[in-house]
């Protein structure tokens, strides 16, 4: 039991750590495209685009949701019967 107690403290002590690297490396990944969407944007010239953009980031919202509704639905008639 003390070996099991000591495996888990080790891994926890890494898991840890890489979530606190990724928490630390996270706003530069989030921030990586934001200066060309917003150049993008900002430029007045063609409302088309800015709407296309944000067409797009509405459907790259939805499509993870809609993925895993189907996916619990599964599951539920899975269980149900």
């Amino acid at each position: 039991m003390v070996v099991a107690r000591s495996i888990w403290l080790k891994m926890k002590n890494k898991i840890s750590t890489l979530l606190v690297f990724v928490w630390w490396l996270a706003p530069q990944l989030v921030t990586a495209q934001c200066a060309m969407c917003r150049a993008v944007l900002e430029s007045e010239e063609n409302i088309s685009t800015a709407e296309a953009v944000n067409n797009g980031i509405v459907y790259l919202m939805a499509i993870p949701y809609v993925l895993v509704a189907v996916l619990f639905f599964v599951v539920y008639k899975k269980m149900k019967s």
